[in-house]
Parts: C-alpha cells; sequence; structure tokens
C-alpha cells in the first residue's frame, strides 16, 4: 500500500506541479490556535510539517526559534503535540502530517513508544534533524515496519558517495538542505545553483521524491517549480509573529500565505 506522502507527490505530479509544504511549530502561540492554522493552511498545502518545540535548536533560524520559544511558554508538552495530530488527522481535509523534532525528546520518550505513539494519531513521516545516516538506520527500520516515512536530509556539502548510500536507504521522501544555514536565512546561492545541486542529487535517484528546503519564500519559491517539492517554514513562522504584534488573526493571515504560495506553483 502506498503512503499517504506518496499519493500527495504523485497527485502533484499528475498537476505538473512541485508538492507545496508547510512548517509550523506545535502549540504556536497556543494549542488551540496551532490547531486551526493547521486546519486553514491544509485548504492549500500538500504536506504539513508540525515541529515539536525545543529549547537548544540546532538547526532553526530565528523565526522558528521565537515560534518555539511562544509554544514552550505556553507550556507545550510531547503529549500535546500528539493530541493535535490525532484531531487534525480526524478532520476531513486533513493533508499527510510530518512531525519534525531532535533526537533527544524521542530518545527521552523511548523510541519505539514514540513512533507506536506517531502512529496511533496518525503521523505520517518524521524528520529527526539530528539523527543522520548512518546513525539513523535502526530508527528508521522502526518507522518503516510502523508504516511511516522517516524522511533523510542531504545538503550541499553531502559527497556524492553518500547521496547514493543516502537515497538507497531513504523512504518515500527525501529533503535537501539548499544552503548552509540555519532555517529562514537569505538566500545565499542562486536559485539556479541550488538547481544544479539539486539536478545532481535526482540523478542518483530519480523514483525518490526531494524536496528543497531552507530559504524558500513567497519572493523566490516561483524559481524551484522543477523540485518535487518545497518547503515554506520561516516565512510562515514571521507570520505568526507579525500577526500576534499587530493583534491580528494568525489562523487568517496563514491561509492567506499559503494560498498565495501555491497560486504561484500554477
Amino acid at each position: 500500500m502506498k503512503s499517504e506522502i506518496n499519493l500527495a507527490f504523485q497527485k502533484c505530479k499528475r498537476e505538473n506541479r512541485p508538492a507545496l509544504l508547510t512548517y509550523i511549530v506545535a502549540g504556536d502561540d497556543t494549542k488551540e490556535r496551532s490547531l486551526e492554522i493547521l486546519k486553514s493552511i491544509s485548504e492549500h498545502a500538500d504536506i504539513v510539517e508540525l515541529g515539536f518545540a525545543h529549547n537548544a535548536p540546532t538547526a532553526d533560524g530565528p523565526q522558528i526559534q521565537n515560534s518555539s520559544y511562544r509554544a514552550l511558554k505556553n507550556g507545550i508538552k510531547l503529549k500535546d503535540v500528539f493530541q493535535i495530530v490525532k484531531i487534525y488527522k480526524k478532520n476531513v481535509n486533513s493533508k499527510p502530517c510530518i512531525l519534525m523534532g531532535y533526537y533527544q525528546i524521542v530518545f527521552r520518550y523511548g523510541e519505539k513508544k514514540f513512533i507506536k505513539k506517531c502512529r496511533q494519531v496518525g503521523v505520517d513521516g518524521l524528520i529527526i534533524v539530528d539523527l543522520p545516516f548512518p546513525d539513523n538506520k535502526k530508527f528508521a527500520k522502526l518507522c518503516k515496519k510502523n508504516s511511516i516515512t522517516f524522511v533523510q536530509l542531504l545538503s550541499p556539502t553531502t559527497s556524492k558517495n553518500r547521496i547514493k548510500k543516502i537515497m538507497a536507504g531513504s523512504h518515500d521522501m527525501v529533503y535537501y538542505i539548499s544552503m548552509l544555514s540555519t532555517t529562514g536565512g537569505k538566500l545565499k546561492v542562486s536559485p539556479k545553483k541550488i538547481l544544479q545541486n539539486y539536478s545532481k542529487i535526482k540523478k542518483v535517484n530519480k523514483t525518490k521524491n526531494t524536496v528543497i528546503g531552507f530559504g524558500i519564500t513567497s519572493k523566490n519559491i516561483a524559481a524551484f517549480k522543477k523540485a518535487d517539492g518545497l518547503v515554506v517554514g520561516s516565512a510562515l513562522c514571521r507570520g505568526i509573529s507579525d500577526s500576534l504584534k499587530n493583534r491580528q488573526n494568525p489562523v487568517k493571515k496563514l491561509n492567506k500565505m499559503v494560498k498565495s504560495l501555491r497560486v504561484k506553483l500554477q
């Protein structure tokens, strides 16, 4: 049986466009509000990524850190994250959901228990930022056993030999980090150069759904239409920050933002 993630990519390929992946932090700015945002942006996104907040992130830029800070300040716990996913997945318009976070939280919870809980609530995929290949082989196998896509990460410095190994062992989706930076940084390299690197990865394995993340905004997203999928996170976290600062409704604002991103990928 094909995974929900794979089916989402297939649908986008039939529509001749890249998949739009969105990222927000669970619990930003409250549990209830992040659930509302998730439901709202699902109208236009193809796959949703939900971050579980951590107080010592390694790859998150300031916008995502702000989101995590608000969520932690409001008392978000891992059990709440699971609850948000569970309610969200019961929604008729729900999309495949990928949980994204750090291994320390998974380890503390217990690997098997964590994966089992993910399966119970309807998590479709996992990105564990600080669990690189080949250290993640055992964990990735556990995910596969439980029908959860473990998303491997590639970067501009990943050697060709390593790309081959990672691609061979990857599941339904691979995440290419466009540049050496934290999330939300300005693009340090041109979209053309990023796509050149990306096409080298695709040559290794054309069948794997490979998305590009880091530095993707409404201003440059249209330049990356050749990719299988594009991830927008920091821009949305900034959208939440701005609307809270201006006492606006972040649910409406993010719906509008994601709709406009989706239009640019037509």
